[in-house]
């Protein structure tokens, strides 16, 4: 197996950018929206006073954890609760929810782009499983390029918002089916039935609970659940995604833990860190950790 170390920016976006960070916190826009979050890695100078930001909105939170709590702070009359952006031919909803999120991640747009690569070029039917799916961005670019997707997240409010976000791209017709269920028991109930997929992403929490409240621990679960994934593949395997939030795991033991399981198979595991550029200066927010494998050619 080769290996490749990259860092993937998501420099591919006209909806969103991120205008300023620092003193702990990023000033980013949502397509019409303009939001002030806390973010513990940004512990550098800001390109302009904090004190000089404007925006609509503004999370607060006790502390700088990343799953922690808070509460939104309206600044402004302009202020939405729910707004449409877009991203390569996609459209979908982003709003302030609970836990300073805006129901999408976007740093992920590298790996929706690469999984839309992958699945046109390789010239045939497609099943891709997407665990720990959020709102579905990532199944929507699998569903976009051709592929059938089972999408499955605890979260039965997650997959709804999922189904909106299908409608409004214009991909109702493409077989995507919203599965609210612990991935653990999934994966391993796929397994009984025999069931395969050409591709697998993962993007598992720190800590999250399932819908009949399972828990699922990283660094405790992460290693049965790989294992699953690579009973789960099929045999002309095409890619595997897997990132990583708020644990203190390198990338290097994140492509490893993953490579013990791929590496008969051959191809090349990338790994690395994810990060967004920040408008007009050469900085970078780094938000997360990754390895992924793909086929050899």
């Amino acid at each position: 197996m080769n290996t490749e170390t990259k860092l993937l920016i998501a420099d591919d976006w006209d909806d969103y950018a991120l205008l300023d960070s620092g003193h702990l916190q990023k000033l980013e826009r949502f397509g019409s929206q303009t939001v002030i979050r806390p973010d513990p890695q940004a512990f550098w100078e800001p390109a302009r006073p904090v004190e000089s930001w404007r925006a609509d909105a503004r999370f607060s939170s006790k502390n700088n954890d990343e799953d922690g709590s808070g509460q939104w702070e309206v600044l402004s009359p302009k202020a939405l609760e729910t707004w449409p952006m877009r991203w390569n031919g996609l459209t979908f909803h982003t709003r302030r929810t609970a836990f300073r999120h805006m129901g999408i991640f976007q740093e992920h747009s590298v790996h929706w782009r690469f999984a839309m690569e992958q699945i046109r070029a390789a010239g045939r039917p497609i099943k891709a499983l997407n665990l720990f799916g959020y709102t579905g961005m990532m199944s929507l670019a699998c569903a976009a390029a051709g592929a059938d997707v089972v999408h499955l997240d605890a979260s039965p409010k997650s997959n709804g918002y999922g189904k909106d976000n299908q409608a409004l791209s214009g991909l109702s017709d493409r077989p995507i089916r919203w599965i609210a269920d612990d991935a653990m028991k999934f994966a391993a109930r796929e397994i009984r039935r025999g069931n395969t997929y050409d591709a697998i992403i993962l993007d598992p929490p720190k800590f999250g609970r399932g819908p009949k409240n399972e828990t699922w621990r990283f660094e405790e679960n992460l290693p049965e659940l790989l294992q699953h994934v690579q009973m789960l593949l099929s045999d002309r395997p095409l890619f595997v995604i897997l990132t990583a939030y708020a644990v203190r795991l390198s990338y290097i033991a994140l492509a490893q833990a993953l490579g013990d399981r791929l590496s008969p198979l051959g191809g090349t595991m990338e790994m690395g860190e994810m990060a967004l550029p920040q408008d007009s200066t050469a900085r970078l927010l780094p938000t997360a950790i990754y390895a992924r494998w793909r086929a050899a050619d």
